[in-house]
């Protein structure tokens, strides 16, 4: 049946010309916030552009015995080493003209404050991003930026590819830089062998890992290893049964350890960590200064500038060249 003529209508022909918009005061966002690498390191201050630490290593244990009466003889002792990382910046500039400002904004007050606060959680992921991929650290240049040597290159004392082809490659610091991670070119599937064998790599060099951290597929795969996933039923309170299909404590022959997942790291590496030597070292925190006026808007630009000191590499360890799907 069709809408008699001249019937005036809020929709489609015949239209009321003075309805209002139903547009909601609320911003939906689900992008996601948890930064692990960042939450998780302890915290410190840095003093220059590029951040130097020392490492050390005591001598093997040995048989160690003297005759009786016996001069003393002098050791020979392995100096420490020196190794260290450059502090990156990173930054997000908004500019907002003084009309936005001025008109009335539906979900926020001030379109201004809003994308400070945005691109201020922005800055926070790519953090996150850089701090635990397969970057090289480098001194930059005129035109290029610093970077920092993230997570996966540092780590090259304890590691196993589970790739079928050539192993991944990592060359560890040297002359002065953490070169990055050469990946596998075929990929394998990730198995409790695989990680035992790095949970136990780190341990015999000292360290106590205290996390997993994985990328959502691998994250799965932790959950189904064999002989430890057993689904599970909880009756809390009478009545409400629970399944329980995931696993976030694995208990490895040397500790138990936390199981984190993070979006932001590369899938195709999992991390054995021990977060008492991953340091956020930050020589200026996220800072806010307005720039110079140049017209009918307002701008602003956040920065920070940090690195990722691994105070010893050989605490922590990683599985690398694993399946993603």
């Amino acid at each position: 049946m069709a809408v008699p003529a001249g019937t005036t209508t809020a929709h489609g022909v015949g239209t009321a010309g003075g309805n209002r918009e139903d547009l909601a005061d609320i911003i939906y966002d689900i992008s996601p916030m948890d930064t692990p690498t960042v939450a998780m390191s302890s915290k410190m201050r840095a003093s220059g552009v590029f951040t130097e630490w020392q490492t050390d290593i005591l001598d093997a244990a040995a048989t160690n015995r003297n005759i009786e009466g016996d001069d003393a003889s002098n050791n020979t002792f392995v100096q420490t080493t020196r190794v260290g990382n450059y502090n990156q910046i990173s930054d997000k500039v908004i500019q907002v003209s003084g009309t936005q400002r001025a008109v009335d904004s539906a979900g926020r007050a001030d379109e201004y404050t809003y994308q400070i606060s945005k691109r201020g959680r922005e800055i926070k992921r790519d953090m996150e991003f850089a701090l635990s991929r397969n970057q090289a650290s480098s001194a930059g240049g005129a035109g290029t930026a610093r970077s920092l040597g993230s997570l996966e290159s540092w780590l090259s004392t304890n590691k196993t590819s589970l790739g079928t082809g050539t192993a991944q490659t990592t060359p560890g610091f040297g002359s002065g830089v953490v070169p990055a991670p050469t990946d596998s070119t075929v990929q394998g599937t990730f198995v409790k062998a695989g990680l035992d064998a790095v949970i136990q790599a780190v341990w015999e060099q000292g360290g106590t890992p205290d996390t997993i951290m994985v990328g959502p597929f691998n994250r799965t795969r932790i959950s189904g290893f064999t002989g430890i996933s057993t689904l599970q039923t909880d009756a809390r309170p009478v009545g409400d049964v629970t399944l329980m299909g995931a696993i976030d404590l694995y208990k490895s022959n040397f500790g138990t350890l936390k199981v984190v997942p993070n979006r932001f790291q590369r899938d195709r590496t999992a991390f054995v960590l021990d977060f008492e030597f991953i340091v956020l070292s930050t020589l200026r925190d996220m800072e806010m200064t307005d720039l110079a006026k140049t017209g009918d808007s307002d701008r602003t630009q956040l920065l920070v500038e940090y690195t990722l000191r691994m105070n010893n590499e050989a605490a922590c360890g990683k599985i690398t060249d694993l399946t993603t799907s």
